[in-house]
């Protein structure tokens, strides 16, 4: 993909484009990385802040903004090069998705559920042990995943919540796939399912059990079931507090015939990536982010009389308001430090105080996002929580980070105090 995005978005020479979230230099980012992320803040800037309002307020899927990322690239932000993407890693896709919650949460979080059908299978995979005939197979199974995206433009999404504990990596998953001649049959349902009637493909998660067999999570599967199935349907409205345009309503698969060449991850194989790269958990993470920016954005524009559509109606120059922002910007800081950190030292095989950090940062992220909102609207006042104005929806959207399994604000509270007391093994008794 060699798309330029002063090419193909077309609107820079009429917009001052923001300063990047993490800079280049300052964060040490290469040439290669800097240009992914900036295609992504500029299309986030340009284009899909302008649409945001009308995804929130009608709870509508963000479909033109899809159309977008594909003709800049970056549906296949972490399809390998050689299979036509742009070969991103976990730390330039983390930096880049960010930049779209800035402007469009919605847009970054559903693209997240998207771009990990990439991930998981691409470099993640890659890291993990398979042997030379199983490695081949799935270079050939994820080479077909990786063109419908790159050439067709096919959305990805993944399923996670069932209304359990599997989600959080307690038990199997409840949606089931028994294996038949050439393929599998699956059965169960995914609730909270972003993308649900807007997705090409559904990448579920579902444990694979032979008749008379136990569930296991050693056997889940993932598996790229067509929308267009036969036994594929989704129910429900779809009218929450935040992240509406995400559309996540509830996946029902009954009796579904999924084919081999379905699969987007060999067999044992997910289960050994859940175990052994963790970060693959902490995607959701760069959504929050975007967001924990926004706010801060919002802020400085809003005293400064820099917000569009306002009177230009300065309140910089009361202290309140500044030890306010500067509040604001410590908390900011504080939160892009431990998150650039974690994002950073993603991969397989972490350590014990990488694993923490992970969890930390995942709380900071979350927490932090809607707690700069908060601070943002009593700082600005009331006028800022006008629905003609981003900072509600931001407030909004940022305060589902921490409800999201598999690492809900709860969970990463318990784990790391649980791992930091306890080595592997260790008990009471």
């Amino acid at each position: 993909m060699t798309m330029q995005v002063s090419k193909t978005i077309g609107t820079t020479n009429k917009v001052a484009l923001d300063a990047p979230i993490f800079d280049p230099a300052a964060f040490r980012l290469n040439d290669e990385q800097a240009g992914i992320i900036t295609r992504a803040r500029e299309i986030g800037q340009t284009v899909f802040a302008g649409r945001a309002a009308t995804y929130d307020r009608e709870a509508t899927f963000p479909t033109e903004n899809y159309r977008d990322l594909h003709r800049v690239g970056l549906l296949g932000i972490a399809v390998p090069k050689r299979h036509g993407g742009l070969g991103a890693d976990y730390q330039t896709y983390a930096l880049a998705a960010a930049e779209i919650g800035r402007y469009c949460g919605a847009t970054a979080l559903t693209w997240n559920m998207h771009v990990c059908s990439t991930l998981w299978s691409g470099p993640l995979a890659d890291d993990l042990d398979m042997d030379a005939e199983t490695r081949a197979e799935h270079e050939r199974r994820r080479a077909v995943h990786y063109k419908r995206i790159v050439e067709d433009g096919a959305i990805y999404s993944q399923p996670f919540s069932e209304g359990g504990a599997a989600a959080a990596g307690g038990v199997a998953f409840g949606t089931e796939a028994r294996p038949v001649a050439g393929g599998w049959i699956v059965n169960g349902k995914k609730i909270f399912a972003s993308l649900s009637g807007h997705a090409d493909y559904y990448g579920v998660l579902c444990t694979e059990i032979e008749q008379g067999e136990k569930a296991s999570r050693r056997n889940t599967l993932y598996l790229a079931i067509s929308a267009k199935s036969e036994g594929v349907s989704v129910i429900g409205d779809w009218d929450p507090l935040g992240m509406r345009g995400t559309v996540s309503r509830t996946l029902l698969f009954k009796d579904v015939f999924v084919p081999e060449d379905s699969a987007l991850m060999p067999r044992g194989v997910y289960f050994q990536a859940a175990m052994r790269w963790p970060h693959m958990f902490l995607t959701l993470s760069p959504t929050y982010m975007g967001l924990a920016q926004a706010a801060y954005d919002f802020t400085v524009r809003y005293l400064r009389g820099e917000v569009p559509g306002m009177p230009p109606v300065k309140r910089r120059m009361y202290p309140t308001k500044q030890i306010a922002v500067a509040q604001m910007q410590i908390k900011l800081e504080q939160i892009k430090a431990i998150w650039f950190q974690a994002v950073t030292e993603a991969r397989a095989n972490p350590t014990k105080e990488q694993v923490l950090r992970a969890y930390a940062a995942q709380y900071s992220v979350m927490e932090g996002a809607n707690e700069l909102a908060a601070l943002a609207i009593r700082t600005c006042g009331g006028q800022a929580m006008l629905r003609s104005l981003p900072l509600e929806r931001i407030y909004r959207d940022s305060r589902c980070g921490s409800l999201m399994l598999p690492w809900t604000a709860e969970l990463c509270l318990d784990r790391i105090g649980r791992e930091a007391l306890y080595e592997a093994g260790e008990t009471d008794d």
